[in-house]
């Protein structure tokens, strides 16, 4: 079976094609580089791991409820739907929105790979090279580890959502060199990493908590790439270029929270798009989980040095401006140690079981001897 025959509602065509311009660079400076990125470029290396051993992918998942999700949090709680829906019904709906959060979490991986090889190409310093190739690599991880678990654990799988394959796109078809590093390791990046950081939190399930703690190690340290790079870049700005690159955030943050609806899950449930689209913006623990998102853009686009005017408006409409003082490094300090927590845990098991295992081996030796 492939993954077309997965999908809810399968793309026209498995192929997206996005026409590319700007200029690949090259740099014949082969000593020289920011310590502070090539430290960075040090822990990429250091930090690279297998998604087949790390993760224990023999962990059962219950595909209709693979998070542990409760009732309060589907959009449909409360509504006159609600009450039509059986126990069946209800495991269905905590699958769809499942495989839709994750399915999206799948496209954008892919898409940060793209742009991560496109930053390799396009970026004029070495040493934003040499870390970008860590970076693609990551990503590529990440893409085939959210494939895995939707392909074997889930069995389903969702399109790309139009909001973010819109920003994608324009993200990639911009010949800036800095525009990879705004569109993916600020934004997209940014906003997975808080929507990855409130499943990871609130799950009981290990399998999914696993899957989503590792990867945010790795992002924890693309979003620092990011902020690195463009808060020297930025510096050397005129107003008006950095007024352009504040539109694009603000377009592409009201593009991000947009995707979040969900609403597609609900049309596949028999509800029109109106009345799925009412009744996600009526659902108390999407906004909440709305606003959550932005947890990580809002203090990252301030440290860049894009904090103009407009930009705090929009911040204001959106109810999110307050988090541009959240302190990203703790931030990322924090997904640091939850990853490298539950290593220590699983290592603790499986040496008592090795300890168990010889101990046994000892007892059943001792017995059988004369």
């Amino acid at each position: 079976m492939s993954t077309y025959d997965r999908y809810t509602n399968a793309p026209e065509s498995l192929q997206w094609q996005v026409p590319a311009s700007g200029a690949a660079r090259f740099s014949w400076e082969y000593d020289d580089g920011r310590d502070r990125l090539l430290a960075l470029y040090q822990k990429g290396k250091d930090k690279q791991w297998d998604g087949a051993k790390r993760i224990d992918w023999d962990l059962e998942v219950d595909p209709y409820d693979p998070l542990g999700t409760p009732d309060e949090a589907l959009t449909l709680y409360g509504s006159r739907h609600w009450a039509k829906l059986t126990e069946k019904d209800k495991g269905e709906l905590r699958k769809h929105y499942t495989a839709w959060q994750f399915s999206q979490f799948l496209h954008g991986e892919q898409g940060a790979m793209v742009c991560a090889a496109r930053i390799v190409e396009s970026v004029p310093d070495l040493d934003a090279k040499f870390y970008s190739a860590t970076q693609t690599m990551d990503e590529a991880r990440h893409a085939e580890i959210y494939g895995r678990f939707l392909h074997e654990k889930v069995g389903m799988l969702y399109p790309i959502n139009d909001n973010l394959q819109g920003l994608l796109g324009d993200t990639l078809r911009d010949s800036r060199w800095d525009m990879p590093y705004l569109g993916m390791q600020v934004l997209i990046e940014g906003l997975a990493l808080a929507a990855f950081g409130l499943l990871r939190d609130t799950t009981d399930k290990p399998l999914p908590k696993q899957i989503l703690a590792y990867v945010m190690q790795d992002e924890a340290r693309h979003v620092a790439f990011g902020r690195m790079a463009l808060r020297d870049y930025y510096k050397q700005l005129s107003d008006a270029e950095l007024r352009e690159r504040e539109e694009f955030v603000i377009e592409g943050c009201y593009l991000m929270r947009n995707r979040l609806s969900g609403v597609e899950v609900l049309e596949n449930f028999g509800i029109p798009r109106q009345e799925a689209a009412e009744l996600s913006e009526q659902s108390e623990f999407l906004q909440l989980f709305r606003k959550l998102l932005f947890s990580r853009i809002v203090p990252c686009v301030k440290d860049i040095g894009l904090w103009g005017e407009r930009l705090q408006k929009a911040y204001l409409d959106m109810g999110v401006f307050d988090m541009g003082d959240a302190n990203l490094d703790l931030l990322m300090t924090q997904d640091e140690e939850i990853a490298e927590q539950l290593d220590r845990e699983r290592f603790a098991v499986e040496e008592r079981a090795r300890v168990a295992e010889v101990e046994e081996a000892i007892a059943e030796g001792g017995a059988a001897s004369p």
